[in-house]
């Protein structure tokens, strides 16, 4: 075995696919210290800042004093507090559903959702670039798995037709992210609904990145499905308090008895620890922020960067706050990254697996605290890249 592990060890490096992660020192706002070094950040999901917002500090804290620093078990056991039921209560009304449930993380919310819903005789038909946790859910399920090309919804239909003639009693679950996660592109959700209505199909909806970014002004919880008013036709919602909301976990939003169902069936939700009450205490605090007029006044700024990065490269207006410099080769992007971070910019590589081989970029983000003059060095810098 040893000597198996050390093969694919070694082939990783001579692939330039080997991974090491970064020993951050400390963090302010957008800035990291690295080794003593500073950089300027352009690779956090802490997309409006929310991190190291000071509400969040006073509520962890709260928390901390009435509950301690840990859950101490599973929800079903002793993990559960009120902050915990009072966050569910919370996202099941920004997001118009009829109750919501936490999780560890997004990974174990979509992983234990779709693992557990999904019964041999059913089938899952994925987005071809849907996350890891999605497509790993799904495998581990019993269903049936079809893939079908990015937002190319003949061939979803396709899918859909077979589906229902091949198991016409079985569920069907079609799976997509509203944003993408190393695209940055949206999912044209409103045709995936009417597909998925005329084939008395299911859907799953990844709201990860479009939580706080995307949303009705004033109402960012309520992402892309919100935007769009599609809260009352989509099965099951998806979301993260990793990304905007600044903190860590994963939530699903559905009715009533899907999530009674999960609360029962759901492995990754039954035998994992509760998050620690000062986490979710945060993650509440947050949120207020997110549907306050200071989020909105956060959400604003966030999109005048986005447009000014964009429009100083002459790019389109993106679709969110993730916009890819697709280089192609894996050596190429890690020569990107490496002439960056000499600038003094943190942007690592992105290789395969996290994106399809050959697809290697420098996963670019926008966040509400870049200041103008930061995100105007940066476009310079990314002019300058001699590859």
């Amino acid at each position: 075995m040893e000597e198996r592990i050390a093969s694919e060890l070694a082939l990783l490096k001579e692939k330039n696919l080997w991974r090491s992660p970064n020993l951050i020192e400390s963090v302010s706002g957008v800035h990291l210290v690295i080794d003593g070094q500073t950089f300027c950040n352009f690779s956090s999901n802490d997309y409006l800042g929310l991190s190291n917002h000071s509400a969040l500090q006073e509520a962890a804290e709260c928390a901390l004093r009435s509950f301690g620093y840990g859950a101490t078990a599973s929800r079903l056991i002793c993990g559960n507090s009120k902050e915990h039921q009072l966050l569910e209560e919370e996202l099941a009304t920004t997001k118009q559903s009829e109750a919501a449930l936490l999780f560890s993380s997004g990974f174990a919310a979509a992983f234990g959702a779709i693992a557990s819903l999904m019964k041999r005789g059913d089938v899952i038909i994925l987005d071809k670039l849907a996350h890891a946790s999605l497509i790993d859910g799904a495998r581990a399920s019993e269903a049936i798995v079809r893939v079908f090309r990015h937002h190319d919804l003949t061939h979803l239909e396709d899918h859909l037709r077979w589906a229902r003639a091949t198991c016409p009693s079985g569920e069907i679950l079609i799976i997509t992210e509203s944003v993408f996660s190393m695209d940055g592109d949206v999912a044209p959700l409103s045709e995936i609904v009417t597909l998925k209505e005329q084939y008395g199909a299911l859907l799953f909806v990844d709201e990860a990145h479009a939580i706080g970014v995307r949303g009705a002004q004033g109402s960012r919880m309520g992402g892309m499905i919100g935007e769009l008013g599609l809260s009352r036709r989509i099965d099951l919602q998806l979301g993260t308090l990793s990304k905007a909301v600044g903190v860590s976990g994963g939530y699903l939003c559905a009715s009533r008895a899907m999530i009674d169902y999960f609360m029962h069936r759901a492995r990754t939700f039954i035998y994992t620890t509760a998050a620690p009450p000062p986490l979710i205490a945060a993650a509440r605090a947050s949120i207020a922020i997110i549907n306050s007029a200071e989020g909105e006044k956060l959400a604003q700024q966030l999109w005048k960067n986005i447009k000014q990065f964009s429009s100083s490269l002459g790019e389109e207006e993106p679709e969110s706050a993730i916009m890819p410099l697709i280089l192609g080769g894996e050596e190429k992007a890690l020569k990107a990254a490496s002439l960056l971070r000499k600038a003094r910019y943190f942007v690592p590589a992105i290789r395969y697996p996290s994106v399809p081989r050959n697809k290697a970029r420098l996963r670019i983000t926008m966040t509400a605290t870049h200041t103008a003059e930061e995100i105007s060095r940066f476009t310079q810098a990314i002019q300058e890249l001699s590859l």
